[in-house]
């Protein structure tokens, strides 16, 4: 918080609640902020049959928010989201939970994750309301423009995850199943890169180039560092902007999925 930054994610996926609620308590005293100065998301993760995790029933996602609420040691929760469409036939009675949530004033917004067309759909058809929000793996190289275009004409705001896949390591360790491809891999090799030599053009750092071209996609942006310089750096994205020429060369270096959820993946089922 005294970097600057009034957002926290957080999910109960990550298990990390309870000592994200100990620093934004924390971070508060420190900052001299309120509760309200700050924009505390967390997501629900709703089970996989396929991985023999059963969905969340209506109840158990009510309990399972109680439980987020209790970790965090919060009253409320700005956004709160169902990390995944695995819920099956539970799916709708998750998002039926989370609606009723809102109208006890338990949440300020509700939404979903790594959901498709079709996932919110299935919502729309049943006469629910829509999400909020969509918090989904958007960078250069998985733009999903007809997911976003659709995001748009439902009114629903994209959130972007992972924005700096083009410049990490994922999964890039010996024993680890990389999903980046190879055509990825190839794009982001160091002499290759793209980004390079724009970000030498702005004078700015390839993370802030990546950071910067969400923010004009208009994308709120979730940028994850463990390192108090690169946090400033991260934020420092607002005394530039990348130029039209530029934005339209960016569009054409779309190479699909991405790597956190692709199509096929099994939390995907149902």
């Amino acid at each position: 918080m005294l970097a600057g930054y009034r957002h926290i994610d957080t999910a109960e996926g990550y298990q990390n609640e309870a000592g994200v609620g100990q620093g934004i308590k924390a971070g508060l005293t420190a900052a001299g902020l309120a509760r309200k100065d700050i924009f505390v998301t967390t997501k629900v993760w709703p089970g996989n049959a396929a991985w023999g995790d059963a969905p969340k029933t209506y109840e158990g996602i009510m309990a399972a928010f109680a439980k987020s609420l209790a970790a965090l040691e919060l009253d409320y929760l700005d956004l709160y989201l169902i990390h995944a469409p695995s819920g099956g036939t539970e799916r709708l009675n998750e998002w039926r939970a989370l609606v009723d949530l809102k109208s006890q004033g338990k949440i300020r917004a509700i939404g979903v994750s790594n959901f498709t067309e079709a996932h919110i759909d299935e919502i729309k058809a049943a006469g629910l309301p829509l999400p909020a929000a969509n918090q989904i793996e958007l960078h250069p190289w998985s733009q999903k423009p007809d997911l976003v275009a659709y995001l748009a004409d439902n009114g629903v705001a994209p959130i972007a995850y992972s924005s700096l896949v083009p410049l990490s390591t994922w999964r890039a360790k010996d024993g680890q199943e990389s999903a980046k491809t190879e055509e990825m891999k190839a794009a982001g090799a160091e002499a290759a890169s793209p980004f390079k030599a724009m970000a030498a053009k702005y004078g700015v750092t390839e993370a802030q180039l990546l950071l910067r071209w969400g923010v004009q996609k208009g994308f709120a942006v979730l940028p994850k560092t463990m390192d108090p310089a690169r946090m400033r750096e991260n934020l420092d994205i607002f005394v530039f902007a990348i130029d039209a020429n530029d934005m339209r060369a960016i569009e054409t270096m779309d190479l699909g999925d991405g790597v956190a959820w692709p199509s096929g993946d099994p939390r995907h089922l149902g």
